[in-house]
């Protein structure tokens, strides 16, 4: 394993880049960091280019057997050196470049078109994102066949969406794409879009959501568009019993995520 110890090896001034997203878009690259993620990126089959690996910052979690199963041109570096180069409070030692992998609406039409049966989760306009890698967690956590980012505000390579996400951005199928090319999709798929706001009438435990049903949640401060609430065959909205006028969006979409669990479960 090749050794670097200068803060200006080149390889180190690329990984620091590639915490912007203009950089990870010039060159179809990000970053995964911790155990965990890397863990799911390697058991779902998904390339790693390069791994950058402290051991004196090792949890002791198998580490390298998991640098063995990535199998990919590997770097040691000094602690002060990842310390640098980690996005984390607390690293763990284990930092990779991937290359960026983008699904679109067609590889969602073979993905629906095999389903009777199911729920996904559109998001628009997600601002923030630890709540796009969170609701990432909650569609693997629930069972949703797949997340649309539309309009997107954050970068699903984004390194927070990594880490929010827990290696679940490995496991769920997710695409970005805009109203333009999704609402033809979701009539050809007969799919009904639910849409979550705090103006519905009805309440989201009080409404059918089995058969090919769409999620939709809006992005935190102005919610769902007008033009994604005129679609929607659904409106539904989540009880609000204290001063707060509507939840944290991540929170709003695990509880839709498991009201269309239990139906299917029921």
């Amino acid at each position: 394993m090749e050794k670097i110890t200068s803060n200006q090896n080149p390889k180190i001034k690329k990984i620091i880049s590639l915490r912007k997203k203009n950089k990870r878009d010039e060159h179809k690259l990000f970053l995964i960091e911790g155990y965990r993620e890397l863990k799911s990126a390697a058991d779902n089959g998904y390339k790693i280019d390069s791994l950058y690996v402290c051991p004196e910052l090792f949890l002791k979690t198998n580490e390298n057997k998991l640098i063995q199963q990535i199998n990919c041109k590997a770097f040691e570096v000094p602690k002060h050196i990842f310390e640098k180069i980690s996005y984390r409070d607390r690293p763990d030692g284990l930092l990779a470049i991937a290359p960026q992998k983008q699904k679109s609406i067609q590889d969602l039409e073979k993905l629906a078109s095999s389903q009777k049966d199911f729920f996904c989760v559109i998001a628009e306009s997600i601002e923030k994102p630890g709540n796009l890698g969170t609701i990432l967690r909650s569609c693997d956590a629930a069972g949703a066949l797949f997340l649309i980012v539309c309009d997107e505000c954050t970068d699903i390579f984004n390194p927070n969406v990594v880490r929010a996400s827990t290696g679940t951005l490995f496991t769920v199928p997710v695409i970005q794409t805009t109203k333009k090319e999704l609402f033809p999709f979701l009539q050809k798929q007969k799919i009904k879009v639910c849409a979550a706001t705090p103006h519905a009438k009805k309440v989201f435990t009080q409404t059918d959501l089995l058969g090919k049903v769409a999620l939709v949640m809006g992005c935190e401060q102005y919610g769902l568009t007008e033009e994604f609430l005129e679609k929607a065959d659904i409106q539904v909205k989540i009880p609000m019993m204290g001063k707060a006028d509507s939840l944290n969006v991540a929170s709003a979409t695990t509880l839709m995520l498991y009201e269309a669990l239990r139906q299917r479960q029921a």
